[in-house]
């Protein structure tokens, strides 16, 4: 697969490049620069948001009769390809990806028409009540109880690792209506506004200094049942297709490329590059893993293109690739350093950040986003998931 065989193509990457060369300020990609986390920080993702909006490219993968571009595959993938290359904010997922589709699907009209335009002009800032203290990849033992008391739902409980959420106005979130049966059997799909009362956020900060991600505590909030998305105890459904949301049409491999391209870059301007074979080995095999990556991504989204879906196989064979690299990448970039690496550089991250980085710029931000990355193998469904995953599906099980 090729951009340079279909003229059309090729043309709507140049689009996007000149784009993001024009959208992106000096300010913007100052700002961009000082990000650790997986997702830009609120204040920076509302105005990226807000730009993207204006030209119409805030919800790439949504069809035109919802706002969207009606893009092909094809084209989200140079889009985010380009995005990436580019430097851009990273968008959160939660409410774009993947609310919105769900919404489209299992959504009553009513509620269509109030959420999802909020959602794309980005008035509506969401995020993902899934994780509890208990209930992480075994998803289907959450506890968090929701008991029917005429119109509402009244929730009890409290949702982990939530990202974003001091920054969201609504979250979706999955309840626990019935206890009786399977597990999945008992769980409902739910809306709520974030300062619904009786909701509280409290911090977690990461061992990388950033507060990205926190716990949300229920105490009797009231949700109505107007805002349920789905037959009641059917949540389990919609829950999965919302993670079919996540899989295909990525481009990691491209933003990898460029951190290792920083590895680099860093060891040459430390004056050892030259003199440690060690390090250029591990460069070099990571360089032709992330060829591979690229590939596998271009040609998931060029199966997308042709109207096949992204089986369980596919998806979870990215994520153990990307989340693996991930952790490798930023490993070799921190280790490029030599004792800057070392260096508290938090006061220095971040759009508040009022110091200068220790040491040489770019030595800002390659800790953090290697402390980050250890939750690479954890989150989005653990290596572990993945594994028993591929083992089903080998085994015929």
């Amino acid at each position: 697969m090729s951009d340079a065989l279909d003229p059309a193509l090729a043309a709507f990457r140049d689009e996007v490049h000149a784009f993001l060369d024009d959208a992106l300020t000096p300010e913007l990609r100052a700002l961009t620069a000082r990000q650790a986390g997986v997702f830009s920080e609120g204040e920076l993702c509302r105005r990226w948001h807000g730009i993207l909006h204006a030209r119409g490219w805030a919800a790439p993968a949504w069809p035109v009769e919802h706002g969207g571009p009606g893009w092909s595959p094809m084209q989200r993938f140079i889009f985010a390809d380009e995005c990436v290359k580019a430097g851009a904010p990273v968008l959160p997922a939660m409410g774009l990806q993947m609310c919105g589709p769900v919404l489209m699907r299992y959504g009553t009209p009513e509620q269509k028409a109030f959420f999802l335009p909020r959602m794309l002009s980005g008035e509506h800032y969401w995020c993902q009540g899934y994780s509890e203290p208990q209930s992480g990849s075994d998803l289907a033992s959450l506890q968090i109880r929701a008991v029917r008391d005429g119109d509402d739902y009244v929730v009890t409980g409290s949702k982990l690792w939530t990202t974003h959420a001091h920054y969201a106005n609504w979250m979706f979130l999955l309840v626990r209506t019935a206890t009786d049966g399977k597990p999945q059997a008992g769980i409902t799909f739910v809306l709520t506004p974030m300062d619904a009362p009786g909701i509280t956020v409290q911090p977690i900060i990461s061992i990388s200094g950033e507060h990205e991600v926190n716990q949300v505590f229920f105490d009797e909030v009231r949700i109505p049942v107007a805002n349920r998305v789905g037959e009641e105890h059917q949540g389990w459904t919609v829950a999965k297709a919302l993670l079919e949301f996540e899989r295909g049409g990525g481009a990691a491999a491209s933003g990898l490329k460029a951190q290792l391209c920083t590895a680099r870059a860093i060891a040459e301007a430390e004056g050892w590059w030259d003199d440690d074979s060690a390090f250029r080995r591990r460069w070099a095999e990571l360089d032709v893993d992330l060829q591979a990556l690229d590939v596998a991504e271009r040609q998931t989204a060029a199966a997308l293109m042709a109207g096949r879906r992204v089986g369980d196989t596919t998806a979870s064979q990215l994520k153990l690739a990307v989340s693996t690299l991930l952790q490798r990448v930023t490993e070799l970039t921190m280790g490029a350093l030599g004792p800057y690496a070392a260096a508290d550089q938090r006061a220095a991250l971040g759009i508040g950040a009022n110091e200068p980085p220790v040491g040489p710029a770019y030595a800002l931000t390659p800790t953090a986003k290697f402390l980050n990355s250890r939750a690479a193998t954890i989150y989005g469904g653990s290596q572990e998931i993945q594994h028993n995953i591929l083992a089903r599906i080998l085994l015929g099980g």
